[in-house]
This record gives structure tokens, C-alpha cells and sequence, in this order.
């Protein structure tokens, strides 16, 4: 193991090793746990939207214990949860890079948690729709501190698929909740006011179980040798070298190098517009482009599944879990087999490959459902094959938007594509499709695929010309620090 080096020069300059060190680390149980204990929200994520889609059927029913219709439930609460997302993303995005990843990651769990335990006790629709808007409050805000936290935690070599998997385990979440939603939605094991009450309590037991594991995931080193907490940093990467030459039983190697930087404790919103738009304004373009198609595709059509089902196929409410729980695996199935390649192959192929191909098979299923030519199970077979590629194109652009913008700005950086793309897709997309599918035509569903299936392929090209070679990088050579860059100049100008 290297000793750790560190300089310091009187006007808050440093000079320090912990990329480097972090980045040649090799696999261990240390990495596992980091995964474990953030990823696994997504898990919940997963598991929300899939339980809120499965009951959307439900809730409506006489009976439910709450006054609402489906289209309010996967149009209103959808696009409210979404909202929800939008703002916590932007809120704690802002506070995360202010104030670290840690206590961030800690609190938008527990807020999401306490949501979620109040939307189960849903007398009206809408406390209903209140709650759901404050459990994507604590979603949003774990989408800008999570991603962050890992990005800078995992060595270069396993950025790509590790969290291109991370996201996509969002589908282990849904295949959970659609699963389960057929026995709640049982009325021979609940009835009709408690099994929906149920689920979402089950999604507060996983979610206190998380928050006893991440309460170990320690503070992002490279956020703490920026704001003046070097010799912390210093301390938890040495443990964590000690405890991986342990692991491993060999020493490790030499990091490749180091980075000097001038320490600050936060940045104003102007510096980081300016950062975004005006240093790097083809990366900004990118990543409005990735996030508005997914987020069209994925907010407007799987919130609307289980209703294409009923609506055009005569599916039982009871039932749709089933055929949700095949497309989740699908999507996740996706992001893990793929994972690999966005480290090996490259960023770009694969990031402008998965979208373009997706929206492509999209524009396909389409034309077959217009034509009369699939049934519930041929339908949920193409969006199975559609979804697999999508989702790793999907899962791509939060990796791109942590990984491409300087430290200091990350999770402002993912918030904030987060919350445009999502509020223009995520937002306008349910409420839009739950028109569409409520009309029972045809065409109308089409359309809502087709329009989908554009931003998609369009989101691929904006790739294949602008996305950045970040794989196998260190993530400060993608994008220097802001730090460094003033550490930098205040060299040139004495």
C-alpha cells in the first residue's frame, strides 16, 4: 500500500493521491457493500411505481376505501409523484454538493420512508396524491445523492456497468411489486381497503432495512478533500486500502498520479449554470436529449401498462402483475448483460446504439398493435425485447450526466437533467398517455408509442455525436474539478 501523500500550501491549496487511490482499488467487500447499501433504493423506486401502476384498478374499485379513478391514479398521482421527483432532485441536489453525499443519502431516505408509511393510511384522494407527491420528493433527492456517492466511490475500471446495473435493478423492485400485487390484490387473502394499504407498508420494512446498511457507506472522499476534510479523506482511503490488501492478501499498486486543487465549502447557482452551459454546452445538450427519452418512454408507457392490458385485451386487474413482472425482468436483464460493454466497447456506441435500436423496435411493436396483430402475451414479448435495450440507454443517462460535469457540480448536474428531462417527459407523459389509453382507440395508443419511440431514436443520434469517451477514465480527467481549475490559476498568476 502507498503511503498517503499529501501537500499543503497556506492558501487553502492541496495536492493529493485519493483519486488515483480510489480508482486502481480491485473489486472487494468493501465495493459490495457501497452497492448494497445505496443501490438498493432503486430497488424501492421499482417497487413504488410498480405497485401504484398494479392498483390503479383497485384504488378505483367501490370499496378500495378511497374515492379515486384510474386515470387519476396513473395520470395525477403519476405525474404528482413525478413533480415530486423533480423537486427533491433539485432541493437535495443542491444540498448534497453542499453539504456532502452521506447525510443526504441518509435523509431523503427517511423522508421517502415516512411518505410512504402515510400514503398506506390514504383515506381521500387527495391525502393520496399529497403523499405521493412527497415520496418523489425523497425519490428525487436520492436519484441526485446516490448516483453521485457512486460514481466517486467505484474504481474507473467498474463505473460503467456498476451503475448501469445499479439503475436497472429498479426492475428487480418492479418484478417484486408486480408479483406481489397479485396476492394483495387477492380479495380471498386481503380485502379490498387493506391489501393495497399493504404493499406499501411492505415498501417501508425494505426501506428501513436499507437506511441499517447505508448508516456503514462512508462519506464520498473526493467531496471531502474539496471542502476542507482532507485528513478524513486521507484516513477512510487508507482503511479502506488496508482492508482490501487484507482481502486480498498482495499489496496494492502505485496510483497513477495526483490532483491539486484550492479547497472551497460550496458553489453558487450561477457558476453552475455557467459550468453546465457555457464550458461544456454539447455535454448540456447530451444530457437534456437521453433524459427527456427515457423519461417519455419509461413515465408515460410502464405507468400505463397495466391499463393498455385491461383496456385492449380484456386482462383482469388481478391479473396485469403477471405481465409486468415479464417486462420488468426484461428491463432489467438489459442493464445487467449489457453492463459490460459500456466499459469495453465505449460510451458512445453503446449509449446511441441501446436508444436508437429500442425506439427503433418501439416504432415496430407499434405498427403490430395498430394492425390487430398481438395479444396481451405477443405484446408484452415485444416490450420485453423493446425494453431491454431501453433500459441500459436508459440506466446510461444518469451514468453520463454524474460522471461528464466537474465534482463540485455533480449532483446539481443530475438533478438537474433529471428534473428537465423528467418534467418534460416524466410529467407531461402520464398525464398525456392516461388520456390516450382512457379513449379506447387504437390510433390513440399508437400515437402516444410513436411519440416515444422518436424522442428515443433522437436521443441516440444527439449521442453518436456528442457523447463523451468516459469510459476506463478517472473522473477527474473527464472533467477537471472546479478546484483544480482555480488552483490552477492562482499558480499562473503568482
Amino acid at each position: 500500500m502507498s503511503e498517503p501523500e499529501l501537500g499543503r500550501a497556506s492558501n487553502g491549496t492541496i495536492t493529493t493521491k485519493v483519486p488515483a487511490r480510489l480508482d486502481r482499488l480491485p473489486w472487494s467487500r468493501w465495493h459490495w457493500m457501497i452497492v448494497i447499501g445505496l443501490g438498493t433504493v432503486w430497488i424501492l423506486d421499482g417497487f413504488e411505481v410498480t405497485i401504484v401502476g398494479s392498483m390503479a384498478g383497485r384504488l378505483s374499485e367501490e370499496g378500495s376505501g378511497l374515492d379515486i379513478s384510474s386515470a387519476q391514479v396513473t395520470g395525477i398521482a403519476a405525474a404528482l409523484y413525478v413533480a415530486g421527483a423533480c423537486s427533491g432532485a433539485l432541493f437535495f441536489g443542491w444540498l448534497t454538493d453542499r453539504y456532502g453525499r452521506k447525510k443526504l443519502f441518509l435523509i431523503t431516505l427517511a423522508v421517502y420512508l415516512a411518505a410512504t408509511a402515510l400514503t398506506a393510511l390514504s383515506f381521500s384522494a387527495w391525502w393520496f396524491f399529497v403523499f405521493r407527491f412527497l415520496t418523489g420528493f425523497g425519490i428525487g433527492g436520492e436519484y441526485a445523492a446516490i448516483n453521485s456517492a457512486i460514481d466517486e466511490l467505484i474504481p474507473s475500471k467498474y463505473r460503467g456497468r456498476v451503475d448501469l446495473i445499479i439503475n436497472g435493478s429498479f426492475w428487480l423492485g418492479a418484478m417484486g411489486g408486480a408479483l406481489l400485487s397479485v396476492v394483495l390484490l387477492d380479495t380471498d387473502i386481503l380485502p379490498k381497503d387493506i391489501g393495497w394499504r399493504v404493499s406499501f407498508a411492505l415498501g417501508v420494512v425494505l426501506g428501513l432495512v436499507i437506511l441499517l446498511v447505508r448508516r456503514h457507506v462512508p462519506e464520498s472522499p473526493r467531496w471531502m478533500f474539496i471542502h476542507g476534510r482532507e485528513e478524513g479523506a486521507e484516513e477512510l482511503v487508507a482503511d479502506v486500502e488496508r482492508q482490501v490488501e487484507a482481502e486480498k492478501g498482495r499489496p496494492l499498486p502505485e496510483p497513477a498520479g495526483s490532483i491539486t486543487i484550492k479547497q472551497r465549502h460550496s458553489v453558487g447557482f450561477v457558476q453552475i449554470a455557467r459550468t453546465l452551459f457555457r464550458a461544456y454546452p454539447r455535454r448540456a445538450v447530451l444530457g437534456l436529449a437521453l433524459f427527456i427519452g427515457q423519461a417519455f418512454l419509461y413515465n408515460a408507457i410502464t405507468f400505463g401498462f397495466g391499463a393498455i392490458l385491461v383496456t385492449f385485451f380484456d386482462v383482469g386487474t388481478g391479473s396485469t402483475g403477471y405481465y409486468f413482472a415479464v417486462i420488468a425482468f426484461g428491463n432489467f436483464t438489459g442493464p445487467l448483460l449489457l453492463g459490460r460493454l459500456f466499459d469495453t466497447w465505449g460510451r458512445r456506441p453503446m449509449i446511441a446504439g441501446t436508444y436508437i435500436l429500442s425506439g427503433l423496435l418501439l416504432f415496430v411493436t407499434a405498427w403490430m398493435f395498430s394492425n390487430g396483430w398481438l395479444t396481451a402475451t405477443t405484446m408484452t414479448v415485444s416490450w420485453c425485447v423493446v425494453l431491454f435495450f431501453a433500459s441500459a440507454g436508459a440506466s446510461s443517462a444518469y451514468l453520463t450526466v454524474s460522471e461528464i460535469f466537474p465534482m463540485e457540480t455533480r449532483a446539481m448536474a443530475i438533478a438537474f437533467f433529471y428534473a428537465v428531462g423528467t418534467a418534460a417527459g416524466g410529467i407531461s407523459g402520464p398525464l398525456i398517455f392516461a388520456k390516450l389509453t382512457e379513449s379506447g382507440v387504437v390510433g390513440d395508443t399508437v400515437l402516444a408509442f410513436c411519440i416515444g419511440a422518436s424522442l428515443m431514436v433522437l436521443a441516440g443520434l444527439v449521442a453518436l455525436f456528442f457523447a463523451v469517451a468516459a469510459e476506463r477514465r478517472s473522473l477527474e480527467d473527464i472533467a477537471t474539478p472546479l478546484s483544480a481549475q482555480a488552483a490552477a490559476e492562482g499558480a499562473g498568476s503568482r
